[in-house]
């Protein structure tokens, strides 16, 4: 079976260095019969740093190696000689991806911006060396400590897509289609269910203005609960900023009694409304598509009345022949001209 190329999810173990111990050592000069101590300090542990890297799109790295260790510190020595720190380990991971705990599934980081760093495991201390303890009434101390361990803990990783326009709709209602030819995306195309398995991300500029448009996994009924792709759709349209709704007239024209485009709008309202009251008020166009399908307009005028008695104005359009794209794209830059 081939590897996927896009993981939205994975569990690794983070472990930072330990520091380094101190060590006691003392002065052994000719002509210095009683030299003190002179035992330098142990080495800080590294730490294990994620970094938010704009160019990553996937866990796939992290979903194949589980394990990241940082380098422990060096142990002190004699003539007052400090241990060098350990190395740091530095994780690159996407833009968007949630650290949770794997254990509580508290949400201990969101890495949202481009190039911040956050230390998911700290390196324990250098030990002191006997140098650190002389006093004026202990001249000559032997005493020196260990290193303090470094941390280490199971986390959880989760990507969420960041874009500002989500596409939602059903299998095969040609969300895929749609972004090709609107970006440069190059999503795989094809007429059966969840053709789309992972959101692809494309960057739409119309004039001056620039907006990431997302394909994102195909919508079923009982989403929320799990059903079909579940919570991996529902978890990369979070971070969207506003959805088009897809509605495919096919099955209706099929004389699909439960699939027209007034149901499929409803059916994708429901599963937004369980699954977060937030996501449901989200500003929101709606599209039907594959108006090369329905060239009578007496047969679009009808289809399109379903959906205005709830307040609607479906816009009619094809990725096939290109009709009602570039008015889209329009109105959709307007809504993020200036932000």
């Amino acid at each position: 079976m081939s590897t996927p190329d896009f993981i939205d999810e994975c569990r690794i173990l983070v472990r930072a260095g330990d520091g380094g111990r101190g060590c006691s050592s003392f002065r052994r000069e000719k002509f210095v019969p009683r030299g003190g101590p002179d035992g330098g300090d142990g080495g800080r542990g590294g730490s294990v740093i994620f970094e938010a890297d704009p160019g990553m799109t996937t866990l796939l790295d992290t979903h194949h190696r589980k394990h990241y260790r940082a380098a422990r510190g060096a142990h002190g020595k004699g003539a007052r000689k400090n241990g060098r720190a350990g190395a740091g380990l530095v994780l690159r991971l996407p833009l968007g991806t949630v650290v949770k705990d794997d254990q509580t599934g508290e949400v201990l980081y969101d890495l949202v911006r481009s190039g911040e760093h956050w230390i998911a495991a700290r390196g324990g201390h250098g030990g002191r060396g006997n140098t650190g303890f002389a006093t004026a009434t202990n001249r000559a101390p032997d005493r020196a400590e260990p290193g303090q361990p470094g941390e280490e803990r199971w986390l959880r990783l989760e990507l969420k897509v960041l874009a500002d326009v989500g596409l939602l709709g059903f299998p095969n209602a040609g969300k895929s289609t749609l972004i090709s030819r609107v970006s440069a995306a190059r999503p795989r195309v094809a007429s059966f269910p969840f053709t789309t398995l992972q959101p692809h991300l494309g960057v739409v500029e119309v004039g001056d203005t620039r907006f990431v448009i997302a394909d994102i996994p195909g919508l079923i009924p009982g989403a929320h609960t799990g059903a079909g792709l579940g919570y991996r759709f529902l978890r990369h349209v979070e971070r969207t900023r506003m959805f088009v709704h897809l509605l495919d007239p096919e099955p209706s024209l099929r004389g699909e009694s439960n699939r027209t485009p007034e149901r499929d709008y409803k059916a994708l309202r429901d599963e937004l409304r369980a699954y977060s009251s937030e996501l449901a008020e989200r500003p929101e166009k709606v599209c039907l598509t594959k108006s090369d399908l329905v060239p009578d307009p007496c047969e679009r005028e009808t289809m399109a009345n379903g959906l205005r008695i709830h307040g609607l104005e479906p816009r009619w359009i094809s990725a096939s022949t290109g009709e009602g794209i570039s008015g889209l794209l329009h109105d959709l830059a307007r809504e993020f001209d200036g932000h």
